[in-house]
């Protein structure tokens, strides 16, 4: 929906408030034309229902309204001494419409001072329920989401089985624009396996001030541009275009920003013709061959070189390695069993890999480790097109910013108009993950655009370990609980200060109680 389509939306929304409700306001010692002012009609009706003002703040955020316009239906009703629990049934399953029942059809008389406080344990607790899951909505989604690793494209840095928390503020919470969704989850309801949002209404495209601009090699977490895909749900079996904030998470290391031209040398990233260095924390990793004269286990691996990519044996004596280090494979190199160690590139020209974008290997012979150069668009700058260039940009003018594209032999046309060039609306990131050869990255589906921008990692909460062996508490990476993501140094555990600040309010807590007890 457009803005003005939304905007025409809201006032019908209004006239239907205000012939549902005004004589309510009427018995609540209101004037009539009060319940159809927007914005003012909320907060008066709150001052009837005896709730606070800020609660008209709640019903304007998407996901969040969806659970306060049903609490708000009945407080109005009950405003007016409709308590039964078949009245609160029918003002919820209604959509509300049940107190035009009660504003027309019933002689109804306001409660000023109604009392406030659940009439039963049920109700309370349903009470309590609501409220939380409204505030734990706002953390999650403009202050800091729960995240977990589930995939080493950024070994050594971030680790399979860590627990990150997400922050949005950093680079600018980004509005829902799935209007209608289930609280809590992302694109599907755990247990039943299917969709969690409506597709429509869709809210237009909107980020709050940001803290600070996404900068070069920051991990960032991101929408998956080019998420078509719906193994999660099990009820269907075709592609399903999904709305932006609906699309998979998606964690990896931004390498080219907007305005940079980009290319990639063996598996190493340039910025405008230099090499991208990489923070102290961050390790390149590549796929090795190593022939040995003895075996080799992947526990053997993993305790001496700690080594927990794919690893297996190519045959006799030959083994590949997924994701090495450099500092790895030179401990590696030095094991008297290793006869050589090579690693595993692609040679320039080679399209073995031939699904890297632009996915055109004739004009673009690139593969993983050798790809580009290419221009990341910024918002504002404008490219000259060609039948050869358009591959490169084809998504972007079309799927990302919403226009038309046709071919007819070298003309290009834009919304049915000859175009030789186009100018970006948004900006668009380069993301690639630092195990080389184990990433699904931007070199297989190109650009991020601005908006699929979800939020920057912080904090590692939790890290565990499924390799290790043992009780459950080895499983537990210990230095790496309550750790920050970002640096150049090495990680360090903030757990003891938790520890000791946990404990000192508990002590403070029961010191206050006791003084408490005793005056």
């Amino acid at each position: 929906m457009t803005i003005t389509q939304w905007f025409i939306f809201f006032l019908v929304l209004q006239v239907i408030h205000f012939a549902g409700t005004w004589k309510l306001y009427v018995k609540a010692g209101r004037k009539p034309w009060e319940a159809l002012i927007p914005v003012y009609n909320a907060v008066v009706l709150m001052k009837i229902i005896n709730r606070p003002w800020w609660w008209v703040i709640l019903l304007f955020i998407p996901i969040i309204n969806l659970i306060m316009f049903p609490v708000v239906w009945v407080e109005t009703i009950r405003s007016y001494g409709k308590n039964s629990t078949a009245d609160t049934w029918l003002a919820v399953l209604t959509l509300g419409l049940y107190i035009y029942y009660v504003n027309y059809a019933l002689d109804v008389t306001y409660i000023k001072d109604r009392s406030l406080k659940p009439r039963t344990a049920t109700g309370e607790w349903v009470s309590s329920i609501l409220f939380a899951v409204v505030a734990a909505t706002l953390v999650h989604t403009y202050f800091m989401q729960p995240f977990v690793i589930p995939t080493s494209s950024l070994e050594k840095t971030l680790l399979v089985g860590d627990f990150l928390f997400v922050s949005k503020f950093h680079y600018g919470a980004r509005t829902p624009m799935t209007t209608v969704a289930f609280p809590m989850v992302h694109d599907t309801i755990p247990g039943i396996k299917t969709k969690s949002y409506l597709d429509k209404p869709q809210l237009p495209y909107f980020r709050l001030p940001a803290l600070q601009d996404i900068k070069r090699n920051d991990i960032v977490v991101f929408n998956w541009p080019t998420d078509t895909v719906e193994q999660f749900f099990k009820i269907t079996h075709r592609k399903i275009r999904k709305p932006i904030d609906k699309k998979s998470n998606y964690v990896k290391r931004c390498v080219g920003l907007p305005g940079d031209s980009l290319s990639i040398r063996d598996g190493y990233v340039f910025i405008n013709g230099e090499q991208n260095k990489l923070p102290g924390r961050a390790k390149l990793q590549f796929s090795y061959y190593v022939q040995t004269t003895g075996e080799l286990t992947p526990q053997y691996m993993y305790d001496r070189y700690g080594v927990t990519g794919r690893f297996g044996k190519v045959k006799e004596g030959v083994y590949f390695f997924s994701a090495l280090t450099d500092e790895a494979a030179s401990q590696l190199k030095d094991n008297p069993n290793v006869v050589k160690i090579q690693r595993n590139i692609d040679a320039e020209g080679s399209t073995r890999m031939s699904d890297v974008f632009p996915h055109d290997a004739e004009d673009y012979p690139w593969n993983q480790d050798q790809f580009g150069p290419l221009y990341v668009p910024a918002a504002g700058q404008t490219v000259t097109l060609s039948t050869k260039v358009l591959p490169l940009y084809k998504h972007i003018i079309e799927r990302y910013e919403g226009n038309s594209i046709e071919t007819r032999g070298d003309l290009i046309l834009i919304n049915g108009e000859v175009a030789e060039n186009y100018t970006f609306k948004q900006d668009y990131y380069w993301m690639m993950g630092d195990n080389r050869h184990a990433s699904e990255d931007s070199r297989f589906w190109g650009f991020v655009p601005a908006d699929h921008i979800v939020g920057k990692p912080v904090f590692i909460w939790m890290s565990f370990d499924s390799n290790a062996s043992g009780p459950f508490w080895n499983k537990i990476r210990w230095e790496r609980v309550f750790t920050t993501v970002s640096g150049d140094d090495k990680p360090r555990s903030y757990l003891m200060y938790f520890l000791v600040a946990i404990g000192l309010w508990y002590g403070y807590s029961v010191y206050r109680k006791r003084k408490n007890s005793k005056s």
